[in-house]
Protein backbone atom coordinates (compact mmCIF):
# COMPACT_ATOMS: atom_id res chain seq x y z
CA UNK A 1 0.00 0.00 0.00
CA UNK A 2 3.15 1.98 0.86
CA UNK A 3 4.88 1.64 -1.93
CA UNK A 4 3.17 3.88 -4.25
CA UNK A 5 3.20 6.81 -1.63
CA UNK A 6 6.30 8.50 -0.56
CA UNK A 7 7.21 8.67 2.86
CA UNK A 8 5.60 11.24 4.94
CA UNK A 9 7.67 14.17 5.82
CA UNK A 10 7.92 14.59 9.58
CA UNK A 11 9.57 16.99 11.59
CA UNK A 12 10.56 16.23 15.27
CA UNK A 13 10.90 18.85 17.90
CA UNK A 14 12.58 17.71 20.91
CA UNK A 15 13.29 19.45 24.05
CA UNK A 16 16.90 18.71 25.69
CA UNK A 17 15.55 19.84 29.01
CA UNK A 18 14.92 16.38 30.78
CA UNK A 19 16.89 14.68 28.39
CA UNK A 20 17.05 11.56 30.21
CA UNK A 21 13.19 10.80 29.60
CA UNK A 22 13.13 12.59 26.03
CA UNK A 23 15.66 10.99 24.50
CA UNK A 24 14.02 7.75 24.87
CA UNK A 25 10.87 9.54 24.15
CA UNK A 26 12.74 10.02 20.87
CA UNK A 27 13.60 6.83 20.06
CA UNK A 28 10.07 5.48 20.32
CA UNK A 29 9.40 7.67 17.85
CA UNK A 30 11.98 7.13 15.41
CA UNK A 31 10.89 3.44 15.68
CA UNK A 32 7.78 4.13 15.37
CA UNK A 33 8.45 5.53 12.13
CA UNK A 34 10.56 2.86 10.90
CA UNK A 35 8.81 0.49 11.30
CA UNK A 36 6.12 1.50 8.95
CA UNK A 37 8.29 3.64 6.60
CA UNK A 38 11.78 2.27 6.84
CA UNK A 39 12.85 4.62 4.15
CA UNK A 40 11.67 8.00 5.86
CA UNK A 41 13.84 10.49 6.66
CA UNK A 42 12.91 12.78 9.49
CA UNK A 43 14.45 15.98 10.40
CA UNK A 44 14.89 16.26 14.16
CA UNK A 45 15.59 19.40 16.07
CA UNK A 46 16.75 20.30 19.74
CA UNK A 47 14.37 22.96 21.92
CA UNK A 48 16.30 24.11 25.01
CA UNK A 49 12.83 23.05 27.11
CA UNK A 50 9.51 22.57 27.05
CA UNK A 51 8.51 26.23 26.03
CA UNK A 52 10.71 26.48 23.22
CA UNK A 53 8.51 24.28 21.24
CA UNK A 54 6.22 25.98 19.95
CA UNK A 55 8.39 28.58 18.32
CA UNK A 56 10.32 25.76 16.67
CA UNK A 57 7.22 23.74 15.69
CA UNK A 58 6.19 27.28 14.51
CA UNK A 59 9.52 27.98 11.83
CA UNK A 60 9.14 23.80 11.10
CA UNK A 61 5.53 24.75 9.71
CA UNK A 62 6.79 28.53 8.00
CA UNK A 63 9.20 26.15 6.03
CA UNK A 64 6.27 24.34 4.49
CA UNK A 65 8.33 21.03 3.64
CA UNK A 66 6.67 18.39 6.03
CA UNK A 67 3.21 16.94 6.58
CA UNK A 68 3.29 16.68 10.60
CA UNK A 69 5.21 17.85 13.26
CA UNK A 70 5.80 15.63 16.53
CA UNK A 71 6.63 17.86 20.03
CA UNK A 72 8.46 15.78 22.29
CA UNK A 73 9.12 17.24 25.69
CA UNK A 74 8.73 16.18 29.55
CA UNK A 75 7.50 19.05 32.60
CA UNK A 76 7.87 17.49 35.70
CA UNK A 77 6.19 19.22 38.67
CA UNK A 78 8.20 21.06 40.62
CA UNK A 79 7.92 22.79 44.17
CA UNK A 80 5.76 25.81 42.68
CA UNK A 81 3.43 26.48 40.01
CA UNK A 82 5.86 26.78 37.13
CA UNK A 83 4.50 23.65 35.14
CA UNK A 84 1.08 24.70 35.19
CA UNK A 85 1.95 27.93 33.25
CA UNK A 86 4.86 25.99 30.78
CA UNK A 87 2.67 23.04 30.24
CA UNK A 88 -0.67 25.81 29.26
CA UNK A 89 1.42 27.65 27.21
CA UNK A 90 2.94 25.00 25.42
CA UNK A 91 -0.11 22.61 25.20
CA UNK A 92 -2.29 26.10 23.69
CA UNK A 93 0.36 26.74 21.59
CA UNK A 94 1.16 23.17 19.53
CA UNK A 95 -2.93 23.74 19.28
CA UNK A 96 -2.79 26.76 17.78
CA UNK A 97 -0.30 25.56 15.40
CA UNK A 98 -1.86 22.76 13.99
CA UNK A 99 -5.39 24.84 14.07
CA UNK A 100 -3.62 27.52 12.00
CA UNK A 101 -2.17 26.13 9.50
CA UNK A 102 -3.81 22.27 9.30
CA UNK A 103 -0.98 20.58 9.87
CA UNK A 104 -0.78 17.99 12.46
CA UNK A 105 1.40 19.46 15.26
CA UNK A 106 1.13 15.85 17.64
CA UNK A 107 1.29 16.80 21.06
CA UNK A 108 4.21 14.74 22.45
CA UNK A 109 4.89 16.14 25.78
CA UNK A 110 4.59 14.21 29.48
CA UNK A 111 3.22 15.89 31.71
CA UNK A 112 4.12 14.43 35.39
CA UNK A 113 4.06 15.17 38.98
CA UNK A 114 7.02 13.02 39.48
CA UNK A 115 10.56 11.86 37.38
CA UNK A 116 9.32 8.46 37.96
CA UNK A 117 6.33 9.14 36.07
CA UNK A 118 7.90 10.67 33.45
CA UNK A 119 10.17 7.50 33.00
CA UNK A 120 7.40 5.25 33.19
CA UNK A 121 5.27 7.02 30.28
CA UNK A 122 9.03 7.47 28.35
CA UNK A 123 8.72 3.55 27.08
CA UNK A 124 8.79 2.27 30.80
CA UNK A 125 5.74 0.58 32.50
CA UNK A 126 3.19 2.85 31.00
CA UNK A 127 4.32 3.21 27.23
CA UNK A 128 6.12 5.42 25.22
CA UNK A 129 4.79 9.05 24.66
CA UNK A 130 7.21 9.73 21.73
CA UNK A 131 5.49 6.80 19.72
CA UNK A 132 2.02 7.30 20.60
CA UNK A 133 2.87 10.63 19.00
CA UNK A 134 4.70 9.44 16.01
CA UNK A 135 1.74 6.91 15.47
CA UNK A 136 -0.89 9.82 15.79
CA UNK A 137 0.93 12.02 13.35
CA UNK A 138 1.00 9.02 11.10
CA UNK A 139 -2.59 7.98 11.16
CA UNK A 140 -3.59 12.12 10.65
CA UNK A 141 -1.15 12.29 7.14
CA UNK A 142 -2.91 9.09 6.06
CA UNK A 143 -6.15 10.44 6.58
CA UNK A 144 -4.99 14.14 5.09
CA UNK A 145 -3.43 12.08 1.96
CA UNK A 146 -6.67 10.03 1.35
CA UNK A 147 -8.61 14.19 1.74
CA UNK A 148 -6.48 15.83 -1.10
CA UNK A 149 -6.65 12.66 -3.30
CA UNK A 150 -10.49 12.62 -2.49
CA UNK A 151 -10.33 16.57 -3.50
CA UNK A 152 -7.76 16.18 -6.43
CA UNK A 153 -9.94 13.28 -8.23
CA UNK A 154 -12.84 15.01 -7.11
CA UNK A 155 -14.80 11.88 -5.35
CA UNK A 156 -16.41 12.64 -1.90
CA UNK A 157 -17.32 8.94 -1.91
CA UNK A 158 -13.74 8.29 -1.52
CA UNK A 159 -14.15 9.56 2.02
CA UNK A 160 -17.70 7.83 2.73
CA UNK A 161 -17.07 5.30 5.67
CA UNK A 162 -17.42 2.52 2.97
CA UNK A 163 -14.23 3.53 1.43
CA UNK A 164 -12.32 3.78 5.24
CA UNK A 165 -9.17 1.87 5.37
CA UNK A 166 -9.22 -0.63 8.57
CA UNK A 167 -7.97 1.31 11.85
CA UNK A 168 -5.36 -1.26 12.05
CA UNK A 169 -2.33 -0.09 14.61
CA UNK A 170 -4.83 2.54 16.10
CA UNK A 171 -4.36 3.54 19.91
CA UNK A 172 -7.60 2.52 21.59
CA UNK A 173 -6.60 3.11 25.86
CA UNK A 174 -10.29 2.27 26.75
CA UNK A 175 -9.96 -1.67 26.67
CA UNK A 176 -13.05 -2.06 25.13
CA UNK A 177 -13.58 -4.17 22.01
CA UNK A 178 -13.31 -1.29 18.64
CA UNK A 179 -16.31 -0.89 16.59
CA UNK A 180 -17.05 -2.24 13.28
CA UNK A 181 -14.48 -1.22 11.09
CA UNK A 182 -15.09 -0.38 7.47
CA UNK A 183 -13.35 -1.88 4.55
CA UNK A 184 -13.73 -2.15 0.99
CA UNK A 185 -17.16 -4.08 0.73
CA UNK A 186 -18.64 -1.84 3.41
CA UNK A 187 -18.39 -2.57 7.29
CA UNK A 188 -16.80 -5.26 9.26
Amino acid sequence: MHDAQPPPSVALVVSRYNHTITGPMLEGALATLAARWPNARPAVLRAPGAYELVALSSAVLRSGSFEAVVALGCVIKGQTSHDKHINDAVAQGLARLSADTGVPVCFGVITASTAQQARDRAGGARGNKGAEAMAAALEAIDELRRLRAAAVANRPELLSPQAMPPLEGSADKTGHASAPRATAGGLA
